[in-house]
């Protein structure tokens, strides 16, 4: 060791535009299929060779405005080939990056902008006029639909020498929904994202050159930005974008189509996708999915166990977090136990302890710590949260888990979800689970009201095709719930809805669940009937 070992830089070469797209080219696969893109206007299919040279102009692009190593971008594009060149082309000159729902409001929109300090957003001439007129820090705006824009971008060299970034640079912030709060932006490190590709999506999902993927959750989804370009495009697979709305329809369609093996989904699209393949004639033709994965909330046994009846297309339900990037509880093809998350991704470690941090019991219920190396390196400038949440190596949620003698992990529910019911706490989420057991409903959300000073359960209810809502069906459902699980947790009463609150990564919206639950309370109230 010389002298001057210690003043050498530390840390490996890692650029993620030359991990996920350039390497493909290095290996021979230019002219693999990477990208469908099926469009209402018509369908559109990609190379990797053509992917590659439209992210290295778009990179050449923002460089020609200012944006290089360490820069902020923000995404804000439907899923298209666009959306893909902007970040490969983003990450190709060193700029982190980050993502937006295209739907965002001016409100949200300006948070962002502010709260990240961004120095580059890519997105559409309609979004660009709504972007704050005070915006200090943003110095490059793309809409990818100006004409100027598009021919500067098509003048640009199709290769590109990407930037020297490292394992340890900061390459993508993830931020929260935001359902606890505003939401927070979660710094990755680049390596984070090779690790859990290397251990989730190799390990578990055993994903190669031969995959499709198709997803329900867009792009600005980190559970849909890994599942459905990062995942694919590291094992040399093709990935199917689609911008418009999903519905079970076209996602059968899509499937089908595009011969699509890997279906990326949440349990609402499941429920629904199971329900329009009961009532329909000439059944989907599925025989080239060979699995679905499922997150962003716990899946009910009885929607798997209907899904399976049904459709017959394994589901692997998982959990992630923008704080891990991914999935790192998974269930695993053969081994799938209905009701259950699965057991620890390889690579990944969990503890489940009470209230002081101590371990509990496999067999009862505690808060998850996990631990791996895809963990963020802190919140942006949410020092007291990042110091709460992020503890060394491990990341403290205030999820509920039951893990049992054989390692599959139970999910029972936010910490702060929690309903405390005639002194004792209930889980919202047993209530929903015990309601979609019955024949007659297809989706359910629970929440409490208060009255006289006491919580009560209530819970609305999506019926499934082929019940009629009446006062019978409730009550028989109220007494399922006090059957199934016990007599307190049964809903003091229940609405029929057509649909539930959700955000926009498809969670139920427990707050807006709350809300509607104290306005059905009033309403009784005001008719006497509480």
């Amino acid at each position: 060791m010389s002298s001057n070992d210690r003043f050498v830089v530390p840390g490996r070469p890692l650029n993620l535009a030359q991990a996920f797209l350039f390497d493909r080219l290095d290996e021979g696969r230019a002219d693999r299929r990477a990208l469908i893109v099926d469009a209402p206007e018509g369908i559109a299919t990609y190379t990797y060779g053509e992917i590659a040279a439209l992210s290295a102009q778009y990179g050449h692009e923002l460089a020609a405005r200012g944006i290089g190593m360490e820069d902020r971008v923000f995404l804000v594009l439907e899923d298209r080939a666009e959306w893909v060149a902007a970040f490969f082309g983003a990450l190709a000159v060193g700029a982190t990056v980050m993502f937006l729902n295209p739907t965002v409001s001016d409100e949200e929109i300006a948070f962002y902008l502010a709260d990240s300090r961004a120095k580059g957003v890519v997105t559409t001439k309609a979004i660009a006029d709504r972007l704050p007129k005070d915006r200090p820090y943003l110095r490059a705006v793309l809409a990818v639909d100006d004409e100027a824009t598009k021919t500067a971008i098509a003048a640009h060299p199709t290769s590109i020498e990407v930037a020297p970034t490292l394992e340890e640079d900061f390459a993508i912030w993830l931020y929260s929904s935001g359902s606890t709060g505003a939401p927070k932006g979660a710094v990755h490190r680049a390596g984070d994202f090779v690790y859990n590709t290397e251990r989730y999506a190799k390990t578990v999902l055993r994903m190669t050159e031969d995959d499709v993927t198709l997803s329900v959750p867009k792009l600005f989804f980190g559970y849909a930005t890994g599942s459905n370009l990062l995942f694919s495009f590291y094992f040399g697979g093709a990935a199917i974008l689609f911008p418009d709305r999903p519905t079970p329809e076209r996602l059968f369609t899509l499937a089908e189509r595009h011969g699509a093996t890997i279906l990326v989904n949440v349990p609402t699209m499941i429920a629904q996708m199971a329900d329009y393949h009961a009532k329909s004639a000439a059944k989907p033709d599925v025989s080239s999915l060979r699995l679905l994965t499922s997150a962003g909330e716990a899946l009910p046994p009885d929607l798997y166990n209907r899904w399976m009846s049904e459709v017959g297309v394994e589901i692997l339900d998982g959990i992630g977090s923008a704080e891990m990037f991914h999935v790192f509880i998974s269930a695993r093809l053969g081994e799938v136990r209905p009701g259950t998350l699965g057991t620890i991704v390889e690579g990944y470690e969990a503890r489940i302890v009470d209230g002081d941090g101590n371990d509990v019991p496999d067999g009862e219920m505690g808060s998850l710590w996990i631990k791996g190396g895809s963990a963020a390196a802190f919140y942006w400038q949410r020092q007291e949260k990042s110091r709460e949440t992020l503890q060394g190596h491990w990341v403290i949620t205030s999820d509920q888990f039951v893990r049992d003698a054989d390692g599959y992990f139970t999910f029972h529910g936010r910490a702060d979800d929690m309903l405390k019911v005639g002194g004792r706490w209930l889980s919202p989420q047993e209530i929903e689970d015990a309601l979609t057991r019955h024949e007659a409903v297809s989706e359910a959300g629970a929440s409490a009201f208060t009255h006289d000073g006491l919580n009560k359960p209530m819970a609305f209810v999506i019926l499934a095709p082929g019940h009629t809502a009446d006062d019978a069906l409730k009550k028989a459902l109220s007494q399922h719930v006090a059957d199934t699980l016990a007599p307190y947790k049964a809903p003091r009463f229940i609405e029929i809805v057509e649909t539930l609150p959700r955000g926009d990564r498809d969670k139920l919206d427990r707050k807006t669940l709350a809300k509607l639950a104290s306005d059905a309370a009033a309403r009784r109230r005001e008719r006497g009937t509480l």
